[in-house]
């Protein structure tokens, strides 16, 4: 083992565990001032739910053992049987556990990324036993199949080096089923539903820009040049995808916003997940560049169009970002960068690659929608999935904590 390695790789799990904080900021300012609580205690939650999970059983079920391809076992249940100085079979120069709370800060984040799309009409308790199924039945699965050993996808030759599919796009995709089943706020389309902390959601995304080197610098695995190459591409992606953005507002309204520059950088940062560490830093800027205009449109298309009240953007964001993130991998990777790749991209001339992208796109779509259908069956035995009409009126904060985010200050609050 190498103390260089372990070091840097702690770093980088503190960073990505910061990103799901970061994420709650982000979230919260762009909801009503009665919902502000709901939204950031919805993190919040599942910071303490996923840790617990992922302890017990979460990290067994995702990288021990094989089970067809797709799921792992129970043999390191409760991390027994993982020795403190021992490296595991994924990271030869790391303390085994150092990659489980690497991995652990990953299931951490991605359940809190759907909660984006059900701001302001989910009931919390629903809302709790949904993301504890959800783990079981749609990320652990995605996790062995693209990292674990023997893992479906990662044996046909699709990629993912930080979490394209197993974040993004699964995440994305449950939060649009979910949104679709949970049905529009009340008044949607007749009411104007305006951002109430625009610091807020400008601060979430710097802690997300700066967790999110760890989140693909980390995942080399090392303090080595593929952390670099990571670090560089994803450094370069985000500010692409900003300065596209921030002209994407200008065209269509004349003038800058820092809402707009602060959603352009996060894009930018999902559509370069899955290739930082496959792409040649050039093709990062073209990649970010692109998938501003890609996610823009799509959310004018579903709010507009299609009246889907995805109601903070998760799947126009993380599903179609992820989505163009898989497909650019499978146009400009190349095998020389790094050797798990083993085709290069198809403007190399090999389409094998671009394929095998399709193909786990496909595949991570089916599971998150598959899943979350299955998972709000179940929730629905034991509650409602949605709050009433009076509760939604009056605020999720009140209706559901009993919490005030801005209190009045009048002398009659108690």
């Amino acid at each position: 083992m190498n103390a260089g390695d372990t070091g840097f790789m702690m770093i980088c799990a503190a960073m990505v565990f910061f990103m799901t904080p970061g994420l709650a900021f982000f979230y919260g300012g762009l909801v009503r001032r009665k919902n502000v609580v709901n939204t950031m205690l919805a993190c919040t939650a599942l910071m303490g739910l996923s840790v617990v999970m992922w302890v017990l059983f979460g990290y067994s079920l995702s990288f021990g053992g094989n089970h067809a391809g797709i799921i792992g076992d129970f043999r390191w249940f409760a991390l027994n049987g993982i020795a403190i100085n021992e490296a595991g079979p994924y990271a030869a120069t790391i303390p085994h556990l150092v990659f489980v709370a690497f991995q652990m800060m990953f299931a951490m984040i991605t359940p809190a990324l759907v909660t984006g799309s059900l701001v302001g009409r989910v009931r919390f308790k629903a809302l709790f036993i949904f993301i504890l199924l959800w783990s079981v039945v749609v990320y652990y699965p995605m996790a062995h199949m693209v990292w674990g050993e023997g893992g479906f996808l990662a044996e046909i030759g699709s990629v993912d080096f930080a979490g394209g599919n197993v974040v993004h796009i699964s995440s994305g995709v449950s939060a649009l089923v979910f949104a679709m089943i949970l049905g529009r706020r009340k008044g949607y389309g007749s009411t104007a539903y305006k951002v109430h902390n625009i610091p807020f959601v400008a601060l979430g995304a710097f802690i997300l820009w700066f967790g999110w080197f760890g989140f693909n610098a980390g995942s080399a695995l090392g303090a080595n040049g593929l952390a670099a190459h990571a670090f560089m591409t994803t450094a370069l992606a985000s500010a692409s995808a900003m300065m596209s953005w921030m002209l994407i507002d200008v065209i269509k309204d004349g003038k800058p916003t820092l809402v707009g520059a602060s959603t352009g950088l996060v894009v930018g940062l999902v559509a370069i997940t899955p290739g930082a560490g496959f792409v040649p830093i050039w093709s990062a800027i073209i990649i970010g560049a692109a998938v501003s205009p890609i996610c823009c449109f799509t959310i004018s298309f579903l709010k507009g169009k299609l009246k889907i009240d995805d109601a903070l953007d998760a799947f126009g964001c993380h599903g179609i970002g992820g989505i163009w993130g898989g497909i650019a991998t499978g146009f400009f990777a190349k095998s020389a960068i790094n050797s798990v790749a083993r085709w290069d991209g198809f403007i190399y001339g090999d389409y094998h690659l671009l394929l095998a992208q399709i193909i786990g796109i496909v595949v991570t779509a089916a599971v998150a929608v598959v899943g979350t259908l299955i998972c709000l069956a179940v929730v629905r035995i034991f509650t409602p999935l949605r709050v009433d009409e009076r509760e939604e009126k009056i605020g999720l904060d009140i209706s559901q904590h009993g919490e005030s985010a801005y209190p009045t200050f009048n002398g009659l609050d108690s």
